[in-house]
């Protein structure tokens, strides 16, 4: 060891002018060392350094009427998070985040902001796609992952704003697989990820993330009697954003194939002791009638009669409207596909070709 560095230091030395070995001791003890970061803390760190210039502050702004001056002001009426999809600057969020703006803006990592405009939502799935006008250089795209490689008991982080602290960085596992929740206009998203990474009012909108940083979901909402995180959160899986996002960004909707039929309310096939969709009437030349599928029809007495209901899509059980749509989702016109129906009390099937809206 040094031994100026001993002999100008507030220690004893011994007669030859060296520290005692009582006071390399003690040196050796009481001097703080700097605690080593972990693999997975290493990871955590990483993974945020990458990440986070790509995640970005929306705020929902509403026009509010002053009741003296009856004059209009833009005030916030929400926040949200969300993340850049590519450098074109689109932007993809919770269509909940954005429900009722008439302006949205989002701040990106330099704190800049920009006026954001909606290209396209999807309250079904809860997902919006925005796009602003913001220099290539500012925009970082987020890696995207695979969703069908999730494992329970995987690490994933979440990275957003609560309560408005921008940037905020969550970890946790994947506690479930194939879960549903309701989406914003009363259908079920399904296949969606549970997660105990904290997502906190705010982080709505953000992305999930794999200990490589790439996205594998977008967190939508928490179960949580008290508004808060208790370890309960869920993710619509990135491999259902894949397919929703391009079609936001080229018609605005979710486009999904057709059967060429009106459906009748759901209680009317209950009232025959049936779970399905009964068929109200059939367009004409549509993939239903060139089917040979029948809606609801009256008798010679002028008696309502229950025409064809589904009960089936290629042997997947349709229950329910929301059924139905979601496996129509799944599809693209021109695929041919196989209905289960009930008709006059007796099970048929009728092969069709689905056709575009």
């Amino acid at each position: 060891m040094d031994r100026y560095f001993f002999q100008h230091s507030p220690v004893q030395f011994n007669n030859r002018g060296y520290p005692s070995l009582w006071m390399l001791l003690a040196l050796f003890v009481f001097t703080p060392f700097a605690q080593a970061i972990t693999e997975d803390e290493q990871n955590n760190i990483d993974v945020f350094k990458s990440v986070s210039p790509a995640v970005v502050f929306v705020t929902n702004n509403t026009l509010v009427r002053d009741p003296y001056s009856f004059g209009l002001s833009t005030q916030p009426q929400g926040a949200g998070t969300g993340f850049v999809w590519n450098k074109k600057g689109y932007i993809v969020t919770n269509f909940h985040v954005v429900d009722g703006a008439r302006r949205l803006t989002i701040t990106l990592a330099d704190q800049s902001h920009w006026d954001a405009q909606v290209i396209g939502l999807a309250p079904e799935k809860d997902i919006a796609v925005l796009k602003i006008d913001a220099p290539r250089r500012l925009l970082t795209p987020i890696d995207i992952g695979d969703s069908a490689d999730l494992q329970v008991g995987r690490k994933v982080l979440a990275i957003g704003n609560p309560f408005g602290l921008d940037t905020t960085l969550t970890v946790g596992v994947v506690s479930a697989l194939g879960r549903e929740i309701q989406a914003p206009n009363q259908r079920t998203i399904r296949n969606v990820i549970q997660t105990d990474a904290a997502i906190n009012p705010g982080n709505s909108g953000g992305p999930l993330l794999n200990s490589d940083g790439e996205l594998i979901g977008v967190n939508a909402a928490i179960y949580s009697p008290s508004g808060a995180s208790a370890g309960i959160g869920f993710a619509i899986p990135v491999n259902t954003v894949k397919k929703i996002v391009p079609e936001l960004i080229e018609h605005g909707r979710l486009v999904r194939p057709i059967l060429g039929v009106e459906l009748a309310p759901s209680h009317w096939a209950r009232q025959s002791n049936v779970k399905g969709v009964p068929i109200l009437r059939v367009s004409p030349r549509g993939p239903a009638d060139k089917a040979g599928l029948q809606g609801i029809q009256r008798n010679r007495w002028g008696t309502v009669v229950l025409g064809d209901i589904i009960i089936g899509v290629d042997n997947n059980p349709i229950r329910n409207y929301d059924d139905l749509l979601s496996v129509l989702e799944s599809h693209q016109p021109g695929d041919d596909i196989v209905l289960q129906v009930i008709r006059n009390g007796e099970g048929i099937e009728k092969e069709l070709t689905l056709a575009a809206p």
